[in-house]
């Protein structure tokens, strides 16, 4: 098809091709969301025929435009846009849509689908994902860029509704948004007035173009949706505002072409049926078969090309800032690819063993600062901040520079005073991750990650080197009492498929838990810390070197004790515990092997012979945590008619110091005593 034909085929062609594709595929999986890609369909002709500078035939090209579909229910319009526009996505995956291993899942999920910048579903997080992404493209751009070479200069774009708006997160992440001046972030809203239980007039009712007003934003109010060149002049005025983040409301009719469900909650969340199919067909004046595109229109979606054209550019000022700036070149390439500094793993090892040879009792919460103080230095990717606890968690160093705008926008630093709001922290630490070029952690009390609990599961979900920091991690907190001890959070967390939760017993599992955490390409992690001191503990060259199998023999049965052997394991603060009732024991003849299992997602994925030499078969166990006891019965429960138990803490806590409450709750070494007595 020659460019003169594909000229010749108007927006509102362009349009009806999202539409269709988007109910033939709901009606052919008999499940979806057609309303809202019927309805967005000439904003995204507007945004992706116009302005959208991306590459089909490359998706992870460093410079191209983001693009996130925060609604996610609405995933059809962007599969039949990256169809449309020639990624690799041909017309049997939308044929399969939602079903088992295609490309076209239910909700977008990054790494399933090619163009896809991140997994959207529960609504707000995209949006927050894409501050994160704006916010990381700002901090390149400002690191990188210089004078004549503009390397970094792309923008982040997020299609939002209703319910992402409701949702608690929107506002979170766009008050930082705001705050951090963040002009290459636009957002779509598409404003229908319809979520699924019908006209949310009943229960949203907010002044949205005021209210973003109010967090700094430039806001667009009252686009035509249904216009493409409103919208198309809407974005350009958008992008001629680099101080503030913008959002375009543009006025919507769900599920637009259904002549007898358009702008209803029916068209919302199930299929049309064949009959009103049909009849969008006709109004459409469609007379093509399902999943048929002719070729006119296909050709005019293309942008193949273009997209072509956009990267050789790039890839030619990239040559020329290469020529001019070699090391900064090689080190944007380095940080894009995700790789570590060729002297990480040497740096990372010396930090500790300094740590093991200055053998220091501190809280596990400062071992973490030191930990951040080591690697920081030898990762300027390394991004950190808190929820408005930095004095408490210990997540800043000496070369901690907070997040700074200036009047025109640029944005540098390398420390996010979040404020208090660990939901929008957690998503858009996701986002800085997603981009790619920083290394993200975020902190907080370990009993708030409950308020980011949907986050943390979604960058486990993505498989992201997300790093979130906990302190204060039992009833050693003391004195604020059960709100804020945690009790369940442990166990918890080690629930969340894909996520490696560390919970260090002192300054050298403290280190080698960073380091595993930054190491670790696929997966985020969670670090636990503790608010008391906690005893250095000297170990073997064997056992130092076994620690980042998550599980290891920290203090090993004494052959000059020949009574009945146990084996102790335990983490973070109890670790200490199990050594010293492991001594008390030993007193009594009993042979006791301590093993500490800083992170039993390590240590579950290593091979049945470390495992079993770890945890002998047949040798009763007691495993001891101050926090809930379910998730450690499959390491103590009966075997080989052994027997074993649990020293843990299966109510919540009490406010009081924190030493009367371990002995409150049992944890002492003479009830560690106890319990080994009663398994042998």
């Amino acid at each position: 098809m020659n460019t003169a034909t594909a000229s010749r085929v108007s927006d509102l062609e362009l349009a009806n091709a999202i539409r269709v594709l988007a109910m033939d595929a709901v009606e052919a999986a008999k499940s979806g969301h057609p309303g809202m890609p019927m309805g967005m369909a000439d904003i995204a002709v507007a945004l992706w025929k116009r302005q959208l500078r991306h590459n089909p035939a490359n998706p992870h090209w460093p410079d191209r435009d983001r693009f996130v579909l925060s609604n996610g229910h609405g995933s059809m319009l962007q599969y039949a846009l990256l169809h449309l526009s020639g990624y690799d996505l041909p017309m049997s995956e939308l044929r399969n849509f939602r079903q088992l291993h295609s490309k076209t899942p239910g909700h977008p999920e990054v790494g399933v689908t090619p163009g896809v910048e991140t997994t959207t579903g529960p609504l707000g997080q995209g949006l927050a994902n894409a501050v994160g992404m704006a916010l990381a493209e700002a901090m390149l751009a400002h690191e990188f860029n210089v004078p004549g070479h503009r390397i970094v200069d792309h923008r982040t774009y997020v299609f939002l509704g209703d319910g992402c708006l409701m949702e608690g997160i929107s506002h979170e992440a766009s008050s930082l948004a705001g705050t951090w001046k963040l002009g290459k972030l636009i957002a779509f809203y598409d404003d229908n007035g319809i979520s699924i239980d019908g006209h949310v007039e009943g229960w949203f009712t907010d002044d949205t173009p005021k209210r973003f007003a109010a967090y700094g934003w430039h806001v667009v109010a009252n686009v035509d949706g249904h216009d493409v060149a409103a919208v198309n002049a809407a974005i350009e005025a958008a992008q001629r505002v680099t101080d503030r983040p913008s959002l375009l409301c543009c006025k919507t009719i769900i599920g637009k072409g259904a002549p007898n469900k358009a702008g209803t909650e029916h068209v919302h969340g199930s299929a049309l049926g064949e009959k009103e199919v049909a009849a969008t067909r006709a109004a459409l004046g469609w007379p093509y078969p399902p999943f048929e595109i002719p070729a006119a229109i296909a050709a005019a979606w293309n942008a193949r090309e273009h997209g072509a054209r956009l990267e050789a550019d790039w890839n030619a000022r990239f040559a020329a800032y290469r020529k001019a700036f070699p090391e900064r070149a090689a080190e944007f390439e380095r940080r894009i690819a995700g790789d570590l500094p060729a002297d990480f793993a040497a740096g990372a090892a010396a930090f500790v063993d300094a740590q093991s040879a200055k053998g220091e009792t501190v809280a596990t919460r400062k071992a973490s600062q030191q930990a951040i103080e080591a690697y920081a230095k030898l990762l300027p990717e390394l991004i950190g901040g808190s929820a408005d606890l930095t004095g408490s968690v210990f997540t800043n160093w000496s070369g901690s520079k907070a997040l700074a705008c200036d009047a025109a926008g640029a944005v540098s630093g390398n420390y996010v005073n979040y404020g208090v709001r660990e939901f929008a922290m957690s998503a858009i630490a996701n986002g800085l991750s997603l981009h790619g070029g920083f290394i993200p952690y975020a902190g907080t009390f370990l009993t708030f990650s409950d308020y980011a609990r949907n986050a943390l599961r979604m960058a486990a979900l993505m498989q992201l080197r997300t790093i979130f920091v906990y302190t204060h991690d039992s009833i050693g907190l003391g004195e604020d009492g059960p709100t804020h001890q945690s009790v369940e959070h442990a166990a918890s967390l080690r629930l969340i498929p894909g996520m490696d939760v560390w919970r260090p017993c002192d300054t050298v599992e403290a280190a080698i838990a960073w380091s595993a955490a930054i190491e670790r390409r696929h997966g985020p992690s969670c670090l636990l810390f503790t608010r008391q001191n906690v005893p250095f503990v000297a170990r073997t060259g064997d056992a130092m070197a076994a620690i980042v199998r998550g599980g290891y023999v920290l203090a090993d049965f004494d052959p000059a004790v020949t009574g009945a052997l146990a084996v102790v394991l335990a983490t973070g603060s109890e670790v200490a515990l199990a050594l010293g009732a492991r001594t008390a024991l030993a007193a009594e003849g009993f042979n006791v092997r301590v093993v500490s299992m800083p992170c039993t997602q390590a240590f579950d994925r290593q091979d049945v012979e470390y495992r079993a030499s770890v945890l002998p078969a047949g040798v009763p166990r007691v495993a001891v945590e101050a926090g809930v006891t379910g998730g450690w019965h499959k390491y103590v429960g009966a075997q080989d008619d052994a027997k074993g138990t649990v020293v843990g803490i299966d109510v919540f806590g009490e406010s009081a110091p924190a030493p009367v409450l371990f002995r409150h709750f049992g944890f002492t070494v003479e009830h560690v005593v106890a319990a080994v007595r009663g398994v042998l």
